[in-house]
């Protein structure tokens, strides 16, 4: 009995109760309720229940309601539909609401029910293959993302240590010039290598599925000022942030750092050193759904030669002494993740401005 395919069959009428079982008893693990309440408890009883079928006209409660109940906490199950009723919104209603996968007219037919359950069956099994690779796909992720956790830490903790010493031994008392000349070079490729990490660690981020929850910039945008705030005061730089947020908005938080920390980052690497009032600006604002994101700068701008290829994965323009080229590529390939946009405004010498529109999921 084990072996074969389960079929939960609903209907107020005891005659076809009876009827059904007697036809495919020898074929079928047939269990039989007479109202959705004995329905729910073979449900809960019976987890492995492949095909429901369910009259449309009950007392109390339709076929059509009694699906659109159980969809969410018994997803699992192949949902049939018996009506002897032809009218086309009751069909309609029936695979909106209650995810139906067929419909049969009563009285049924044998064949008719025979052909379902082995379609309805094939369904079954076809979705439990899928959900189980989604969660070996999942498991997988996850051990990748840990395993790519801890080798870019593994990376950058030492690299940052050393780039410490570096910066700490230029600023002693005298130092050689010479010997300056290759503390900044090595400052210069340490900073090359532990952004090449950084966004190669990104990269592999972007890649996993989008999933959203809800997010409220006032706390992401937080996390990015007291990140850069630091680098803003040792460089002079004002860091300028708002966010306008009267609504819920549900979208991949970590998309949504990797665009931020980004723009963000290149904004304050391409300052220019001849200015007495530098600024960084954020601004977010989220209207109607969309969240737009700016973010500028009064930096070296980029030239009109260069802006067609600035997303393009490791391109660097003349102005880009320290940067893996990958920044600007995961920034807008985050974007596009999310189903966004991303522009930029830029002159040379006048500085640039990015913006991104993003839709809630």
């Amino acid at each position: 009995m084990s072996g074969k395919i389960k079929i939960l069959y609903v209907d107020d009428d005891l005659n076809n109760l009876n009827s059904f079982k007697a036809s495919f008893r020898f074929d079928y693990q047939i269990f039989t309720a007479s109202n959705t309440t004995e329905a729910l408890n073979w449900l809960i009883q019976e987890p492995g229940i492949h095909v429901i079928f369910c009259d449309q006209r009950m007392p109390g409660k339709t076929g059509v309601e009694f699906f659109e109940e159980i969809r969410t906490v018994y997803f699992k199950p192949v949902r049939i539909l018996l009506t002897g009723y032809r009218e086309a919104e009751e069909i309609i209603a029936a695979i909106n609401k209650g995810n139906v996968f067929r419909y049969i007219q009563k009285p049924w037919q044998e064949a008719d029910i025979r052909s379902a359950v082995e379609e309805g069956y094939r369904y079954y099994m076809l979705n439990s293959m899928l959900a189980s690779k989604n969660e070996e796909l999942q498991l997988a992720y996850n051990t990748l993302d840990e395993f790519s956790y801890s080798i870019t830490h593994g990376l950058r903790d030492p690299l940052l240590s050393v780039l410490s010493i570096v910066e700490i031994t230029k600023t002693m008392d005298n130092v050689p010039e010479d010997v300056g000349e290759v503390l900044n070079m090595v400052s210069t490729a340490m900073q090359q290598l532990d952004n090449f990490i950084e966004n190669t660690h990104d990269y592999h981020r972007i890649k996993r599925g989008v999933q959203p929850t809800d997010v409220w910039f006032d706390q992401l945008v937080n996390e990015f000022v007291s990140l850069y705030s630091l680098e803003a005061k040792r460089k002079g730089i004002r860091f300028i942030f708002n966010v306008e947020q009267h609504e819920q908005f549900r979208c991949d938080e970590t998309l949504l750092k990797i665009i931020l920390n980004n723009l963000l980052s290149n904004a304050f690497k391409y300052h220019r050193n001849d200015l007495n009032d530098k600024f960084v600006e954020l601004g977010v604002t989220v209207k109607d759904g969309k969240a737009h994101i700016m973010v500028k700068d009064d930096g070296v701008g980029i030239g009109e030669e260069y802006k067609k290829n600035i997303f393009n994965a490791f391109y660097k323009s003349a102005s880009m002494k320290v940067g893996s080229g990958l920044g600007l590529f995961n920034a807008r390939d985050a974007v596009l993740k999310l189903g966004g946009e991303i522009s930029v405004q830029s002159q040379p010498g006048e500085g640039s401005t990015f913006n991104v529109i993003v839709t809630s999921k």
